[in-house]
């Protein structure tokens, strides 16, 4: 994805604030061994962009100055009630920058399982997005998780997962922690009797009639 920023040279609260009554987003953008750089981005193509998934976990060019630098996002910040865009701060990258970042899973052929298709379990997504290492040439948009094998009371964990080369997925700490498990449904849950509510027309014929059998 590409988006266009702009030198900023003005800085502190002052100068933030007004920058955001302009409708602009003060941002910074660092590393590379490059001098951290005072940027600012028009808000709504920022707020939008912020909305697509690939913005969060793909390698972003930005052109700032007439230049095309590879950047990743690395954070941002919203205002607490409104939907207004704060802040937002960006890593530069390069073949050899090594990252770590939260990419999402997309989680394919449940409808196929054995466990949905055959004994109408229900699939919990107990993850949906890991935290991975890789070069930033190597960074996926997304990882894939095919669960078209998954059984009634089976769990698929992280070294279940197909990874592409060179990715190594960060757990801090937990060994082997679960994506996803299979639960089947109780014999009440399956027995529960749909209830289908009156029709208001029905209800408001009733009290009429009741009234009339008054007179």
């Amino acid at each position: 994805m590409k988006f266009v920023a702009y030198e900023r040279t003005l800085q502190g609260t002052g100068a933030s604030r007004r920058l955001r009554n302009a409708d602009k987003v003060p941002g910074i953008v660092y590393g590379a061994g490059s001098t951290p750089a005072m940027i600012e981005l028009d808000h709504n193509a920022l707020f939008f962009a912020l909305k697509k998934e690939a913005f969060h976990s793909s390698i972003l060019e930005m052109e700032l100055a007439g230049k095309s630098e590879q950047v990743l996002l690395r954070d941002y910040q919203f205002h607490p009630f409104r939907p207004i865009v704060l802040h937002v701060d960006f890593q530069r990258v390069d073949a050899t920058t090594k990252v770590t970042k939260k990419v999402p899973l997309h989680f394919i052929k449940e409808d196929e399982s054995p466990a949905v298709k055959i004994d109408k379990c229900v699939v919990n997504h107990v993850v949906t997005e890991l935290r991975i290492q890789c070069l930033a040439s190597e960074l996926p948009e997304f990882l894939t998780v095919n669960l078209g094998e998954l059984a009634r009371g089976q769990s698929l964990h992280v070294n279940d997962i197909a990874l592409p080369p060179g990715i190594k997925v960060v757990t801090q700490g937990k060994v082997n922690p679960v994506i996803v498990s299979v639960s089947a449904l109780s014999a009440e849950e399956e027995a529960a009797p749909i209830v289908v509510a009156a029709p208001a027309a029905a209800a408001g014929k009733g009290k009429k009639t009741e009234k009339q059998n008054k007179k």
